[in-house]
């Protein structure tokens, strides 16, 4: 009898764990599509009980988080992949591209960004993929046109992420083609002058702190990032969620600053 013991358990665990995948891949789909929406659509959509969804997450905010950092890992994950890749620059920063439109993290950044709070560990994760990408952008300047930064690469993701299909195939080929045009257009060899600045940092960062309740002021128009292939400023090393990061503005107003006087700032 005790030796159906740990089979049993490891049954339970394994359930449990195919539980906490489905409700986070749920949380995805159902926070995506309307961030407005309650948490007890998780549970429908995942087809498991509320209770099994507090029991793990006591609240939207910290299902939210989890969906935000699980996306800050990946893009870690997939810019250090990119930064041990000894192939040419321009194969190494193209598959790079290509990876994280199929990851699509910058999803969440449309979708999610200034609707929670982020943690002090999701800054400092945040912080350390906003590192690894200016790394890389210099590394494989030589492929880009001048003027490219890698705040713009950030940008570049959430535009892809905005493209979507009601059949998922379909919508990760077209991905892929306007990507593709997208990286020609980045591409060294085309010298015209690019229009305007690249995205600041505060630009960025700044998505990600809720908005204050009550009338908001009109936003201040931010000084343009500093020249330099996505240097972040000593003070400012905090992070690029790329896309969240990211990967994320379309949607959003024209990417405009949101700190006011006395405001504390906030990166991501």
């Amino acid at each position: 009898m005790t030796e159906t013991v740990p089979g049993r358990l490891s049954g339970r665990r394994a359930q449990a764990a195919r539980n906490d995948q489905l409700i986070l891949d749920s949380a995805r789909a159902v926070f995506i599509a309307d961030p407005s929406a309650p948490i007890t659509a998780v549970a429908k959509h995942a087809g498991v009980g509320i209770s099994a969804l507090y029991s793990r997450y006591g609240s939207k905010e910290e299902l939210l988080r989890k969906l935000c950092t699980d996306g800050l890992n990946t893009f870690v994950a997939e810019t250090e992949a990119a930064l041990a890749d000894d192939r040419d620059h321009w194969t190494v920063l193209s598959s790079y591209m290509r990876r994280l439109a199929d990851a699509d993290t910058s999803s969440m950044t449309v979708a999610l960004a200034g609707t929670f709070t982020p943690t002090g560990e999701m800054f400092a994760l945040a912080a350390r993929s906003g590192q690894l990408l200016s790394e890389l952008v210099n590394r494989v300047s030589d492929a880009l046109r001048p003027g490219v930064g890698a705040h713009d690469l950030s940008v570049v993701t959430e535009l892809v992420a905005s493209i979507k299909s009601p059949d998922a195939g379909r919508t990760r080929e077209l991905r892929h083609r306007y990507l593709a045009m997208i990286l020609d257009g980045l591409r060294a060899g085309n010298s015209d002058p690019l229009p305007g600045a690249p995205p600041s940092w505060q630009e960025i960062s700044d998505r990600w702190q809720p908005a204050p309740a009550g009338p908001r002021l009109p936003s201040a128009r931010l000084a343009p990032e500093r020249p330099g292939r996505g240097a972040l400023p000593a003070a400012r090393v905090r992070a690029s969620a790329a896309g969240y990061l990211s990967a994320s503005a379309p949607p959003r107003a024209a990417m405009a600053g949101r700190s006011g006087r006395g405001r504390r700032e906030r990166g991501w």
